[in-house]
């Protein structure tokens, strides 16, 4: 049990961006403006990065102001909070300039989304104080957090759509009885989910609810100072006898003078060597940081409707789901592996812009893409999109790992650098998705592709 609360306490993080963004797919038919939803979410996603900056510099300039003990818990029921009002207000619109917009969804988005940018700077401080183990549960937790969201949407369906023989008349019949004639035309009729939209935010409610049993526990447990306390003197009576008898089976020392000698190091005083990274080194491992999020978290999301819509719901639902799996499925081996060598993430890097490349002009070409009529369809739309994520993922987590166990610098910029690549990658998109201009959308019956 006590395990499975410290894997409860990593779980929230994840849970709030990587919930919201798997229900896109199934808001894109109802909210305005619907393809373009893709777009603007990605905006309020990348603008929710103000979080960690304000945690940090409000912890530097007045010290004591945000407690490490007490954030966590208010990120947590704030998180929770909003998921609850989605499940009620996801459709409330609000009429502004004589347009249709979802006002509330995009304010309820952008405080999940602040959730998730903040719980890195948050919860990892809280978490440091318990004893190692249950640390390494709370990492754990902390990358189903990514995986477990993404599960109720795929039993949840992509909704599908049909199509109806729709009737309307043009120029009505005046009272003499002339004119006003009726024409048929072909209409997209939405099918809904196996269950509802306000159904799957009330899930990501549960799932960030179980996180609050877990900092109540984390209260309780001794900390790690504390442990160290009660162990320290033993370790350093069996460490000194273990020194003094190897000294005396070596013979005196070389440099025994009448002063007296030095105290012979411990092996914890021997520190590993440190191995800096020149400058051409760090500037390729910095870009492989920056510029893969700047396509999987900016650019390609804000296109993805464009891109997977043609094929049909399915493509995108499967698309949007399968992708929110890439990052805590390519975490494991990632850690396993430590950090690769640099022409293996380059070829990765390489693979993985090049299905962005194949992404990109499909959604140019949209509402009638390449392979459009090509079965089946929804592999065609979405396996791209798997591909391209997936190799996309793995190539910074290889160089923060990697960067990190050589050069200092290389981890401590890592989180930003990450989120710096992600947030160019979503202003460069949204003049160009919001309003759109270079990308076109259309119904799956009303257009006629040849």
């Amino acid at each position: 049990l006590t395990h499975l609360l410290a894997c409860a306490f990593g779980t929230p993080p994840w849970v709030a961006g990587g919930g919201g963004w798997v229900e896109v797919p199934l808001l894109v038919t109802v909210l305005p403006p619907q393809w373009d939803r893709g777009g603007g979410i990605t905006i309020i996603i990348q603008m929710a990065n103000v979080g960690p900056p304000f945690v940090t510099r409000g912890g530097g300039f007045r010290p004591g102001l945000l407690k490490e003990v007490a954030v966590p818990p208010l990120l947590v029921w704030g998180g929770g909070m909003a998921c609850l009002l989605l499940s009620f207000l996801w459709n409330h619109t609000s009429v502004i300039a004589g347009k249709s917009h979802s006002i509330a969804f995009l304010i309820l988005t952008f405080f999940l989304s602040l959730v998730d940018c903040t719980s890195s700077v948050t919860f990892l401080p809280f978490m440091m104080q318990l004893h190692p183990p249950y640390t390494t549960r709370g990492g754990g937790g902390e990358g189903l957090s990514g995986l477990i969201p993404a599960l109720p949407p795929l039993g949840q369906g992509g909704g599908g759509s049909s199509c109806a023989n729709v009737s309307s008349e043009v120029n009505p019949p005046t009272g003499n009885g002339g004119g006003g004639r009726t024409i048929f035309q072909l209409e997209t009729q939405y099918l809904p989910p196996k269950f509802s939209r306000g159904g799957g935010f009330l899930l990501m409610t549960a799932m960030m609810l179980t996180c609050p049993p877990a900092f109540f526990w984390g209260g309780g447990q001794p900390k790690v100072w504390e442990l160290s306390q009660q162990q320290l003197f033993p370790s350093n009576i069996v460490l000194n006898s273990f020194d003094q008898i190897a000294d005396e089976a070596a013979g005196p020392p070389l440099n025994s003078g009448g002063g007296g000698s030095k105290d012979p190091k411990r092996p914890g005083d021997i520190l590993p060597p440190k191995v800096s990274w020149g400058g051409g080194k760090l500037t390729f491992i910095y870009l492989l940081i920056t510029c893969p999020p700047s396509l999987t978290r900016g650019g390609g999301p804000s296109v993805q409707s464009y891109s997977c819509l043609p094929y049909g719901h399915t493509a995108y639902h499967l698309a949007a789901t399968l992708s929110s799996m890439a990052n805590p499925l390519a975490c494991p081996p990632a850690t396993l592996r430590g950090g690769g060598g640099g022409g293996g993430m380059g070829f990765l890097t390489t693979v993985g812009t090049g299905f962005g490349a194949y992404n990109m002009a499909i959604a140019v070409m949209s509402p009638c893409p390449l392979l459009q009529q090509s079965p089946p369809p929804d592999a065609i739309g979405g396996g791209a999109w798997v591909l391209f994520t997936g190799t996309l993922t793995y190539p910074p987590l290889m160089a923060g790992g990697g960067g990190g166990s050589r050069s200092r610098s290389a981890l401590v910029w890592y989180p930003p650098l990450e989120q710096l690549g992600g947030g160019v990658g979503a202003l460069l998109m949204f003049p160009l998705v919001n309003p759109p201009r270079l990308f076109k959308g259309g119904g799956d019956c009303s257009l006629q592709c040849p």
